[in-house]
C-alpha cells in the first residue's frame, strides 16, 4: 500500500496544507497553508511552494525553487489568486513560478508533462500547454500564453503578453518582443521568424506531407507580395489542413503584440 506521505523532520507544513497520497517532502522545505499537493509529489530539498497553490501528481520539485509566492508586479495588493501547476511536471533548481494577479485573471496554470529546467521563471497570469520545455535561465514575464509542446531554448527572453503557438521553438538567448506563430522557429536578438520547427515536426510524428503542406503555406504567408492579411487570405483559400488552420487562427485572434515575421532581406 502507497504510503500516505514523508515529510522530513527538518520540513514545515503548516496546518492547512493537503497532502496527497504517497507525497513526499524532503529535508528543509516548506509548504504553506493553502497549498495542495497532489498523489506522489515530490519536493527533494529545500524547495517552498507557497501561497494559494495546486502542484499535480507526480510531479518533482527540486531544491531551492520558489513555487507560488507571490508576483513581482508593484500593482499586487495582496489579491487571493492562484498557481495551478499540472502532473508530471519536472521542475528544477531554482525555477521560480508566480501566481496570477487581479489585471491578469487572478491565475497562473501550468500544464502537464512540462520541464522547467534550472533558473527558469514562469511569471505572473502565463498561460504555459502541456509538454513545453523551458531550458535553462529561461524568463518568462507575465500576462505570456505558450502552446503545447513549444521549446524555448537556454537562456530565452520572453516579453510580457506575448503568445507562442503550439509545437514552436524559441532559440536560446533569444529576446521575443512579438508573437511566434504556431510551429514556427524564431532566432536572435531581438528574435525573428526564421523557417518552421521541422525537427520539432519530425519528432512528434508529423507525416512528409504534413511538413510539405506546411512549407508551402509558410511560403506563401511570408512572400513578399501584398499584405499580411491579404495572404492569409490566400493560405486560408487554398489550404484545407488542420495544422494550417491552427496557424491561422492563432493569427486571426491576435493579441496585443505585432506578429514575429521574417527579416526583409531572409
Amino acid at each position: 500500500m502507497m504510503p500516505r506521505c514523508e515529510v522530513h523532520p527538518t520540513a514545515i507544513v503548516e496546518n492547512g496544507a493537503r497532502l496527497g497520497e504517497g507525497v513526499r517532502v524532503g529535508p528543509f522545505c516548506h509548504v504553506g497553508k493553502d497549498v495542495a499537493l497532489a498523489d506522489e509529489v515530490e519536493l527533494l530539498s529545500h524547495a517552498v511552494v507557497a501561497g494559494c497553490t495546486t502542484v499535480g501528481a507526480r510531479t518533482r520539485i527540486f531544491p531551492f525553487a520558489s513555487i507560488g509566492h507571490q508576483p513581482q508586479d508593484l500593482k499586487y495588493a495582496g489579491e487571493p489568486s492562484t498557481l495551478a501547476v499540472g502532473s508530471d511536471c519536472l521542475i528544477r533548481e531554482g525555477v521560480t513560478m508566480n501566481p496570477g494577479t487581479h489585471g491578469g485573471g487572478m491565475a497562473t496554470v501550468v500544464g502537464n508533462h512540462c520541464a522547467f529546467l534550472a533558473n527558469s521563471h514562469v511569471g505572473h497570469d502565463c498561460h504555459v500547454g502541456d509538454n513545453v520545455v523551458f531550458s535553462n535561465n529561461v524568463m518568462l514575464a507575465g500576462h505570456c500564453s505558450i502552446g503545447d509542446y513549444a521549446i524555448l531554448g537556454g537562456g530565452a527572453a520572453v516579453i510580457q503578453f506575448a503568445r507562442i503557438g503550439a509545437h514552436a521553438f524559441l532559440g536560446g538567448m533569444s529576446g521575443l518582443e512579438n508573437d511566434l506563430i504556431p510551429y514556427g522557429m524564431a532566432l536572435g536578438n531581438r528574435a525573428h521568424l526564421s523557417g518552421l520547427n521541422i525537427i520539432g515536426l519530425q519528432r512528434r510524428g508529423f507525416s512528409r506531407e504534413d511538413i510539405h503542406t506546411l512549407r508551402r503555406a509558410y511560403r506563401l504567408l511570408f512572400a513578399d507580395e501584398g499584405t499580411l492579411l491579404e495572404r492569409l487570405d490566400d493560405v486560408e483559400k487554398e489550404f484545407d489542413h488542420p495544422i494550417v488552420k491552427e496557424i491561422v487562427a492563432f493569427i486571426r485572434v491576435g493579441g496585443k503584440r505585432s506578429l514575429c515575421v521574417p527579416h526583409a532581406d531572409a
